[in-house]
């Protein structure tokens, strides 16, 4: 069929993942909404550090239309430094207990490289965990969520946050982020983990030409198998392209949220859920008429 020559990785889109108590079917599209509880990451480092701001920001993207929320306790914004295990689990523990206590049926995912925190987070009702290593950082992690039966996001990075966008070198950075992600979904399958969700890891270790290039090619991703995220909320290529400061640059997030998922994006990770969850039922609708 001529369908299948145009299209020949849709297979992916007909995956179905339990998660928590909801099935998600990657026909359609899903919005994660961000949960920095960090002094210090880009956008909104320090809005969030009180837990009841935390608890009722994350209460208020679930009635914006999140279908996830991702809860990060350490910032990994280019240049950040690491936090301690303890530290880290200082602020997100807390706000994971407040959110389920008003919301317990809600799906909350850890954004985590540390397998200690990761697997605190799963005990405490977190049932997705999302590594920017891949499980690179701490391998350990793959084993964590085997034990819980998570979901697992694997994200492609070059380098640590804290020098990331020092010098980015690619020969071809479509190539080496996509054998990344087949090889650390590889590893993550070895490991008995079956609900896999890959990312490309916009800004992570990319300059502007690297971004693009990932976004105009990102279908490509998809004949790995796995649902596709991503994440461009007021990343800096918009910035850069469009000479706007951070808190200017939902509007054109959500024109490129729209592109991503017509070539093949799943979930948008976004800081402005309404905007998002709007562009997905806009979407969702079009693939269904």
């Amino acid at each position: 069929m001529i369908s299948q020559v145009i299209n020949p990785s849709k297979k992916n889109d007909s995956l179905n993942y339990k998660i928590g108590n909801r099935v998600y079917d990657f026909n359609f599209a899903y919005v994660m909404g961000i949960l920095n509880i960090t002094p210090d990451s880009f956008s909104d480092g320090g809005l969030f550090t009180d837990k009841g701001k935390a608890v009722n920001h994350a209460l208020e993207m679930i009635e914006f239309g999140a279908d996830i929320i991702d809860i990060g306790g350490e910032s990994t914004r280019p240049g950040s430094e690491t936090i301690t295990e303890s530290e880290e689990l200082e602020r997100v523990v807390p706000v994971i207990d407040g959110i389920l206590k008003s919301k317990p049926n809600a799906i909350l995912s850890i954004d985590t490289t540390k397998a200690n925190v990761a697997k605190e987070a799963l005990r405490n009702g977190v049932v997705i965990v999302n590594d920017i290593s891949g499980g690179s950082f701490e391998p350990e992690i793959f084993n964590v969520v085997r034990e819980f039966n998570a979901t697992m996001v694997l994200m492609h990075i070059k380098g640590k946050p804290k020098s990331m966008q020092l010098s980015p070198v690619y020969s071809d950075v479509v190539a080496e982020v996509y054998d990344y992600l087949a090889g650390q979904s590889a590893i993550a399958s070895e490991h008995g983990i079956e609900k896999i969700i890959v990312d490309p890891g916009i800004g992570f270790g990319k300059r502007l030409e690297h971004n693009l290039a990932l976004i105009k090619r990102l279908e490509e991703f998809r004949s790995i198998g796995f649902p596709l995220l991503i994440g461009l909320s007021r990343k800096s290529f918009i910035g850069d392209i469009l000479n706007l400061p951070v808190e200017e640059r939902d509007d054109p997030t959500n024109s490129m949220n729209m592109l991503a998922l017509c070539k093949g994006a799943r979930i948008i990770r976004t800081h402005n859920v309404k905007q998002a969850a709007q562009t997905c039922k806009l979407f969702n609708k079009l693939i269904t008429s």
